[in-house]
């Protein structure tokens, strides 16, 4: 295994930058995503690091070694693609057994490598079959054995479960969690979906326009994300975003929009009283208690939860998540509140840093409810 470091790493294609400076280091052995929405560069980074694109500046190195102009067959490294690229005329032992014929090893050592590994993938009764025998999770384990076989520094993957069903996804994430554990290999996972990098991840690579907009483990991605689209784009449902006005008034910070006004800090050094936004999470909403009201406009059952979006005076909607059975209908108005200890405020624009400082979180038992009041309180 190796550690894997972008240094000031960019790729233009003509006049059009991709990824912009990109500056990473991934730990040895370490399970890293590349996270964000289609066109965000994680693909062309990954291409990068495989030897498919080449930077326009920059510099990459695996291990010891500065790979920018070898070729991918010197960079040691396997890469598994989302459409699997399995030979449809080989069985699966020999699809298995290519990378290793390819490099000229040994037909004896090449059947001991092939058994090794589809024993550790569970693939030993399928050797035989041709690839149009197997399910799609059959095939998926297939190309990870492909790749498992040739034992590399460094295991790429690009979006490889993207194929495959919502319950069958579910199971291969696991698989490949319990499979990065046992090997303890550098993998670097390229996915938009993020369950995905946040179950499987040691840290997140959060990418957005080309450039890296977040590089932390998922818990502190979630969190205390780093700017108002790290916020918006981790979270099922999303964390609710309000714009208003910051101002400060002897000493103290609000943060007000229509409907509410709210004392908020500590806040950073670059804080500035003007535009700015309110963010929290549908779990750090309370639901039937407290001094804002809105009134219910659609309500999701999931089964084990509800989540409750209502909306606000001014046009805003804020989304609320509870436990079943609690329910409420669509039109009824509700009276609700937010744990200002998990809350968060964001400079104005799409990639408005986060202006709050860190705290030391709370219990759930001790949720702060009566920091909120409306503007005809005040």
């Amino acid at each position: 295994m190796a550690e894997v470091v972008f240094s000031n790493v960019q790729k233009k294609f003509g006049t059009f930058t991709a990824v912009h400076g990109l500056d990473l280091n991934i730990n040895e052995g370490e399970f890293v995503s590349l996270l964000g929405p289609s066109g965000c560069g994680k693909t062309t980074t990954l291409r990068m690091l495989a030897g498919l694109e080449f930077p326009s500046s920059g510099d990459i190195r695996i291990g010891s070694r500065v790979v920018n102009d070898l070729a991918p067959g010197e960079r040691d490294i396997a890469m598994v693609f989302q459409s699997y690229a399995l030979y449809p005329h080989m069985t699966v032992g020999d699809n298995m057994a290519y990378p290793l014929k390819k490099r000229g090893v040994k037909k004896a050592e090449r059947e001991a490598a092939v058994a090794k590994t589809a024993e550790l993938l569970q693939l030993t009764p399928l050797l035989s079959r041709k690839p149009r025998q197997l399910s799609g999770g059959q095939q998926q384990r297939v190309a990870l054995g492909r790749a498992l076989v040739r034992d590399p520094q460094v295991f790429l993957l690009d979006e490889p479960l993207s194929n495959l069903d919502a319950k069958l996804r579910g199971y291969m994430r696991v698989e490949l969690v319990e499979l990065h554990r046992r090997l303890g290999r550098t993998m670097v996972y390229v996915t938009h979906d993020q369950l995905e990098a946040m179950t499987m991840s040691d840290r997140i690579a959060v990418m957005e326009g080309g450039k890296l907009q977040q590089f932390a483990p998922p818990a502190e991605v979630y969190a205390e994300p780093a700017n108002r689209f790290v916020a918006s784009f981790i979270g099922t449902p999303g964390m609710t975003l309000m714009d208003g006005d910051l101002t400060r008034q002897d000493g103290c910070w609000t943060f007000s929009a229509p409907g509410l006004s709210l004392p908020v800090g500590p806040l950073k050094d670059i804080a500035q009283p003007g535009p700015a936004c309110f963010g929290v999470r549908p779990e750090h909403v309370r639901i039937g208690e407290g001094p804002v009201s809105g009134l219910v406009q659609v309500v999701e059952k999931t089964g084990h939860e509800n989540i409750v979006i209502i909306g606000l005076e001014g046009g805003q909607r804020l989304t609320g998540r509870v436990p079943a059975p609690q329910s409420w209908t669509i039109g009824e108005s509700v009276r609700l509140s937010f744990d200002t200890d998990f809350a968060h405020i964001f400079a104005a624009g799409t990639h408005g840093e986060r202006l709050n400082l860190t705290q030391a979180p709370r219990s759930a038992n001790h949720l702060n409810l009566t920091t909120v009041k409306t503007e005809t309180q005040s």
